[in-house]
């Protein structure tokens, strides 16, 4: 495979035998037909379903495969570092997602950092926990990256990798990656695109575990707001604490001739703490941010 190709497409393996070949020819004809150059990057993440040994039998592909299972994040991370091209896409081989039209995701790409198909039905596991925990997260990661994010969580996206790999070291091993990578774009200044996609059943058994991988995404949004903008988290209750305490001085004037109560000065004073952590940790936010060389995409 020649070095300097258009796109690197990036895709992680773990027991998906029975569609594997199907989907990567759908990818390999889609990509034909286009006018991009491209390499399709599989990268087998431990599987023990025979994925791998049908892998080595199948032409015109790159191979990574690791012993034992690592992770999405982390088959999607040394995918990327491997890759040749300048553009990475992400997607998967269960048939959900529209891979035949991946040449239209690229072609969006122009001006934009990163472009993201957005899903627009929900076809997953335990739909009536999945739902409102995904919708929950998601109005969260916006209010904290301060961008509508219409898909949080979506597997089908193309973006810089120059830009990416300065965000690489960060993604978790498991499918919050996709979470990271769009918080590390948009807290840091780049932009995305974000496209109807169809979202179609999944062919074989998912390894989405509703409970355990939900906690993750929520924690993972936490942590990078931290990371980054710490002040939208700890801004808002303290400054509906200081709200509420001087409200409460301003009765206990009133009403208790002078005398300002207990409760008042503990309201003010669990205010003025968070408020001194959330401008601390600002600070060492500032001084601990690291360099950003690679300029966002601009439009021609």
């Amino acid at each position: 495979m020649p070095d300097g190709v258009d796109v690197s497409i990036v895709l992680p393996v773990y027991n998906e035998l029975g569609h594997l070949e199907e989907e990567i020819d759908r990818i390999r004809k889609t990509m034909d037909e286009s006018d991009y150059s491209y390499e399709i990057m599989v990268v087998d993440d431990g599987s023990t379903d025979g994925s791998g040994q049908r892998l080595k039998d199948i032409e015109g592909i790159r191979l990574l495969r690791f012993g034992t299972n690592r992770g999405s994040g982390s088959a999607r991370k040394y995918g990327t570092q491997s890759a040749n091209g300048s553009i990475i896409v992400w997607t998967d081989v269960d048939m959900t997602y529209p891979n035949d039209s991946i040449p239209d995701l690229l072609d969006q790409l122009g001006g934009y950092d990163q472009v993201v198909g957005a899903r627009t039905t929900e076809e997953g596991t335990v739909r009536l926990l999945r739902g409102p925990a995904k919708w929950l997260i998601r109005k969260l990661a916006s209010y904290l990256s301060g961008v509508r994010i219409p898909d949080l969580n979506s597997g089908f996206r193309a973006f810089r990798r120059d830009v990416a790999l300065q965000f690489l070291h960060l993604l978790p091993r498991g499918f919050s990656c996709v979470t990271t990578i769009t918080m590390a774009f948009l807290s840091n200044g780049y932009s995305i695109k974000y496209i109807p996609i169809d979202y179609a059943p999944r062919a074989g058994e998912s390894k989405f575990h509703w409970w355990k991988d939900t906690k993750r995404y929520l924690l993972q949004v936490l942590r990078l707001t931290l990371m980054w903008e710490p002040m939208r988290i700890f801004g808002p209750p303290a400054a509906l604490l200081t709200i509420v305490g001087v409200g409460k001085l301003v009765y206990d004037l009133v009403d208790k001739d002078f005398r300002v109560a207990t409760n008042t000065i503990v309201i003010l004073g669990v205010a003025f703490a968070l408020a001194l952590i959330g401008m601390v940790a600002d600070m060492l936010v500032q001084l601990n941010k690291r360099p950003h060389d690679v300029m966002p995409a601009t439009i021609e």
